[in-house]
């Protein structure tokens, strides 16, 4: 009984001792961007000057369609283009216009409540119906991916209506 005993105290001061050895490490070097998007990168011509935005970039894109013009939002449980979606849909196929090799991927949100199968499957839904109004309005579909994060990747965390309504939505991301 006494060697069992003293047997756990040496493995415990020795887990101990291991643990304790194993401090957090500082992090020198984030990991890249998503392979072939730009998004939440800023790009410079390397001929212009510091600062300067690239054509067709996803600043660029932003810049020429306002502040939120790459999202539209949608209700609880709803994936139909209003109006107003509409508006924001047809400054971006403008936009994509003027930049014809340019691709895009259109990425469905869903709020935080539902399962995540079905937030999933409603999230496509809201990325395929802004796909599906682009393609209407003359962008070419083989130019428009889509994906679903549903609630995986909230725009405004908490759980209340304000936050729950920036969540539900369909945003366009540029690729290069």
């Amino acid at each position: 009984m006494k060697t069992n005993t003293i047997k756990m105290a040496a493995i415990l001061l020795a887990s101990t001792a291991l643990v304790a050895g194993c401090g957090k490490k500082k992090v020198e070097q984030l990991p890249p961007a998503a392979e072939g998007t730009d998004y939440g990168q800023t790009q410079t011509d390397p001929n212009a000057g510091a600062g300067q935005i690239v054509p067709g970039s996803q600043e660029d894109f932003l810049q020429q369609v306002g502040q939120f013009g790459d999202r539209i939002l949608f209700e609880t449980d709803r994936f139909n283009v209003d109006a107003e979606d509409q508006a924001t849909l047809q400054r971006q196929a403008q936009w994509l216009a003027r930049y014809p090799n340019t691709r895009i991927i259109v990425e469905g949100h869903a709020d935080e409540r539902g399962t995540r199968d079905y937030n999933l499957a409603l999230g496509e839904r809201r990325a395929n119906s802004a796909k599906n109004y682009l393609t209407s309005i003359g962008v070419d579909a083989s130019r428009i991916e889509t994906v679903s994060y549903g609630k995986e990747r909230p725009s405004a965390l908490g759980s209340d209506e304000q936050a729950w309504a920036q969540n539900r939505r369909a945003v366009t991301v540029t690729v290069q």
